[in-house]
């Protein structure tokens, strides 16, 4: 049977990883496919790769590789959004399937991108776009088809994993953290993608379209990052028996999707709570299996490599099949999406971790509570710390309530003249139901 011909569009770091995996374990990959699966070019800017390039065909014109005749599959992984956006939209004009490991790409371009690949009647293909090669795209889309899904959870950058576990662990400062996970590669130079909640927000647009047949909608993803967070605050929210971790978070619900990433107190003793360093985990709950987790590596060359050539073979094992009997970019048929609306940040629901500063001064904490409980909020929990200073920090937990009662109340608490600066507010989630 005739082979199966790759184009590569970029060899930085995963796309020489999946060089070195498709060259590798050729055999092995064939013996899956069922059909034999080479290289037929490259796109690359680099003069120096890391990879054994010997009698491969090259070019610093990655739209050639788009264009070539003889290429059946465009792997992009040149990264970015609108020069990326281009090069598979021109795979696709030219009847190519395509595989990406860009979750930019697919998170603000991805409806498009399906629509022109439907209309083409070739697949593009994504996994490696989300918690590198852990293969939660597929087990979303195929493994969990029998469930509605009611929620899932994920700690889906391992940069900001990091930087908590050691604020966490060790005690130390955000800035401090930062600086050592630059130097390590964790992070990059300008890492505001990555502590500011951006690239969870990708990964967690896609995550919530494929749980809920949805479009996609970054643009409506609340993002809310760790810079803030200190070794005070992850203390006392160790002495309540919870752990801060960077959280995305998506939620059917009857008015709407959640769709949220943010530092979130949850339980020490629930899964998440201990997915430490640079790795990822995704928790599902689905109303048949009940909560399933998915954990490994979010990031590196080869293990994103995994994922990227796993979703070759799986375009491999399908050619023949025409798109109405593949399975579907966003889990559910173009035509069944929902138009369930994501829901502002303002009109979700969760409990709340506040920390404040007051005044040492009787009567102090119960303005703060009276004003809570005109809200409806109730408190599950309070700490006052002891001190000798003019000023107490005062720590409480809340029930659920909807964010928008809680910003009333934070602004009417703030007002008081007891109460000084600003109050600090982080998400709780028990993710037990």
């Amino acid at each position: 049977m005739k082979p199966v011909k790759v184009g590569i569009c970029g060899l930085g770091t995963v796309g020489g990883g999946t060089f070195n995996v498709l060259t590798r374990n050729a055999e092995e990959i064939s013996r899956r496919a069922g059909r034999h699966i080479v290289i037929e070019q490259i796109g690359m800017r680099s003069d120096n790769p890391t990879c054994d390039l010997s009698g491969m065909q090259t070019t610093t014109d990655i739209f050639e590789v788009a264009t070539n005749p003889e290429i059946d599959i465009v792997v992009e992984l040149i990264g970015g959004y609108e020069t990326a956006r281009d090069l598979v939209m021109t795979a696709i004009e030219n009847g190519k399937h395509v595989v990406t490991a860009n979750k930019a790409l697919i998170a603000v371009h991805g409806n498009e991108i399906f629509e022109a690949a439907q209309n083409k009647n070739v697949m593009v293909a994504f996994e490696a776009s989300v918690a590198g090669g852990i293969p939660i795209i597929k087990a979303i889309r195929e493994g969990l088809a029998a469930n509605q899904i009611n929620w899932l959870a994920g700690i889906i950058n391992g940069t900001g994993n990091f930087i908590m576990t050691e604020m966490r662990e060790k005690g130390r400062e955000f800035a401090d953290v930062l600086q050592e996970a630059q130097a390590l590669g964790y992070a990059e130079a300008d890492p505001t993608f990555d502590v500011e909640g951006i690239d969870a927000a990708h990964k967690l647009t896609i995550l919530s379209s494929l749980a809920f047949g949805i479009p996609l909608q970054f643009n409506k993803a609340y993002t809310e990052g760790i810079s803030r967070i200190t070794p005070q605050d992850i203390r006392y929210a160790e002495e309540l028996g919870y752990r801060v971790k960077h959280l995305g978070i998506t939620r059917r619900t009857d008015k709407g999707i959640e769709l949220r990433v943010h530092p979130t107190l949850i339980p020490k003793d629930v899964l998440l709570a201990n997915v430490n360093g640079v790795m990822n985990a995704i928790l599902v709950d689905g109303d048949a299996v009940g909560q399933t987790l998915y954990y490994g590596p979010g990031a590196g060359a080869e293990a994103t490599a995994s994922s990227v050539v796993a979703d070759i073979v799986d375009v491999v094992r399908t050619l023949t099949a025409d798109r109405d009997n593949r399975v579907p970019h966003l889990a559910f048929q173009p035509s069944a999406l929902s138009d369930a609306p994501v829901l502002p940040v303002e009109a979700t629901t969760s409990a709340y971790y506040l920390r404040l500063q007051a005044v040492e001064r009787p009567g102090v904490l119960a303005y703060v509570t009276r004003i809570l409980g005109e809200k409806g909020i109730n408190i599950e929990a309070i700490i006052q710390k002891q001190t000798t200073e003019a000023q107490v920090p005062v720590i409480m937990l809340t029930q659920r309530v909807e964010e928008r009662m809680m910003n009333e109340a934070i602004r009417e608490i703030e007002a008081l003249p007891d109460i000084l600066g600003e109050i600090v507010r982080i998400r709780v989630e028990l993710l037990a139901d």
